[in-house]
């Protein structure tokens, strides 16, 4: 991608280097990671199993800094991000203006191994996630290489990732979060895995509209660069990640859509650059 020398986004909050204090009511590091993997591969909401790890009063979970300074390689793939969120406001500023509305842009944290949110203590554990109780997305920058483990490397491919996270804002601000919620709440496990399938797949939608209305108006895509955001989609897929820990794909615990559904979707944003093609539901 040619990301290097455009405009960073200053809408980032950097705990990176802070390390995290949990009450002795808090569950153990190894137990949430259990918690977490549960909720991804049976269907489980992440963001609850996160909450679960939430602790009250004065008791609660403590940042406290710590001396440990970021790398070289750190502090570029932060510069990345940065650009790439600067890249993403630019994108959402201009469709929310083209259609007379204000777009309100998320703030994205960088952390390391786990922080404080509104929606429980998150964990690099689950990836990046997007909390719809703070309008913020959280980002620990070892997933890049854990992408890399995956099969989807490079910048490209974790751009996608990060415009997968705008999406799901985005679905926050215009009220389709709320709705999936509240339908989620009436329904039975199955139903409600489905309802989320349907939303990461419009997420995925959207990441392809901004690749497309950023190209452009801000040409940034370089050869290669479409290939490495299928390897990502597909990298993600739900039977791509039960297969990888051993397990044998089944449909009715599918919580993101499978490695075909995830790239017919980001491909159909990117082909038609409008939200309206984003019909997953």
């Amino acid at each position: 991608m040619r990301w290097r020398g455009r405009r960073q986004s200053n809408n980032v909050e950097d705990r990176r280097g802070r390390g995290f204090v949990r009450s002795k009511k808090g569950a153990s590091g190894g137990a949430m990671i259990l918690l977490i993997l549960a909720g991804l591969f049976f269907g489980q909401d992440v963001q609850r199993v996160l909450s679960l790890f939430v602790g009250g009063g004065s008791g609660g979970p403590q940042v406290q800094q710590s001396s440990r300074p970021s790398s070289a390689a750190d502090d570029d793939n932060a510069a990345f991000v940065k650009t790439i969120l600067a890249e993403t406001e630019d994108t959402w500023n201009q469709v929310f203006s083209d259609s007379g509305s204000n777009y309100q842009a998320p703030k994205l944290v960088l952390y390391e191994e786990q922080t404080q949110t509104a929606c429980g203590v998150g964990k690099a554990a689950s990836g990046p996630f997007y909390c719809p109780g703070d309008y913020k997305i959280y980002i620990d920058l070892s997933f890049m290489t854990e992408l890399k483990r995956m099969g989807a490397p490079g910048d490209f491919a974790f751009a996608y990732v990060i415009a997968h996270e705008v999406g799901h804002h985005i679905q926050n601000l215009i009220g389709v979060a709320s709705d999936v919620r509240k339908k989620q709440a009436r329904s039975n496990k199955s139903g409600a895995n489905a309802l989320s399938v349907k939303m990461e797949l419009q997420a995925d939608c959207l990441a392809g509209i901004w690749i497309n209305r950023t190209e452009q108006r801000n040409s940034i895509l370089e050869q290669g660069d479409i290939e490495e955001g299928f390897a990502a989609a597909a990298a993600v897929g739900d039977d791509t990640i039960m297969s990888r820990a051993g397990m044998a794909p089944r449909r009715e615990n599918f919580t993101h859509g499978s490695a075909k559904e995830r790239m017919y979707w980001f491909q159909e944003g990117m082909k038609t650059g409008r939200i309206d093609s984003c019909q997953t539901f």
